[in-house]
């Protein structure tokens, strides 16, 4: 039986790097046409979209849509991966921060900032991983980044362990949250424990694990999954032969992507308004097809 285009939500398991968990899904799914959106970090857990099939062309668009996680920040000690993988490299007394300063650090932390992504980051630097050089010895500093965090929000404190939720967009590292906040502190902090509730529109509410996946593989289908994740168009007729030969149409007046669907429901491409007309980023079902 042929698996049909579309996306599979996984619910990540601890250990597994995003590639074990792509390979997995190309054995479920009978192709080697899948890919992911988003990598998480083996020690990290939850939503990791898979694209199957033609939606792999999705995965790059879904990539860039905010995200969620809930995380637990270890304060008075700093790592050399901001993380509880890393070896410890300094330890401080963090029994006189107050639930105040606490929530200063949070607020400070909060809205449009610029952010210095930790070394052991998969950022290329001359077109190599930066964790691959940090491995290596080297020294590795990489430049600020503007991104946004909509909510830090503190869930709990039990000493030193403080557990918060995130929001934020693309590109966003909990890691050098936790490395920041701890540094705003002046007790150092790192990362012990990340869980990546929503990509986008998809939460764990849809996520399986892999072992479920296994006993049933379900599949977001492709047109649901444009439906669930971009703003929607209607197409008439001739607007869905036109753009299926990948040909422009008037503007959308849609901010970023929306996706194109015929007058059956179908979704025939993602749209973006550019040079004054609507044009396809991604074309799904070309003329003919």
């Amino acid at each position: 039986m042929s698996v049909p285009d579309g996306l599979l939500v996984v619910d990540k398991p601890a250990g597994w790097t995003s590639h074990d968990v792509v390979g997995r899904g190309r054995r479920l799914a009978g192709t080697r046409k899948v890919g992911h959106a988003g990598t998480l970090d083996p020690m990290a857990t939850g939503v990791l979209v898979l694209g199957v099939g033609r939606a792999t062309r999705l995965l790059g668009h879904l990539a860039l849509t905010d995200k969620a996680y809930d995380a637990t920040i270890r304060l008075g000690a700093t790592t050399v991966t901001d993380d509880a993988e890393g070896e410890v490299a300094l330890t401080r007394d963090a029994s006189a921060v107050t639930d105040e300063a606490l929530a200063a650090g949070l607020a400070r932390l909060t809205g449009d900032l610029l952010q210095v992504p930790s070394s052991v980051s998969a950022i290329k630097v001359d077109g190599v991983r930066s964790y691959a050089r940090v491995r290596a010895g080297e020294s590795v500093e990489l430049a600020a980044r503007p991104v946004r965090v909509s909510r830090f929000e503190l869930l709990a404190r039990r000493g030193d362990d403080v557990d918060v939720q995130v929001e934020c967009t693309t590109g966003t590292y909990v890691r050098a949250l936790a490395r920041d906040l701890g540094e705003a502190l002046g007790v150092g902090a790192h990362l012990t424990a990340l869980r990546r509730t929503r990509v986008g529109p998809f939460d764990l509410t849809r996520a399986r694990t892999l072992d479920q996946l296994a006993e049933q593989l379900e599949v977001v289908a492709l047109d649901d999954a444009v439906a669930a994740a971009f703003p929607r168009r209607e197409l008439d007729a001739d607007e869905t032969v036109a753009l299926s030969y990948g040909r422009p149409l008037a503007e959308s007046g849609t901010p970023g992507t929306c996706g194109a669907f015929s007058p059956e429901g179908r979704c025939i491409a993602l749209l973006e308004d550019r040079d004054g007309r609507a044009r396809a980023s991604v074309v799904f079902a070309p003329a003919g097809s």
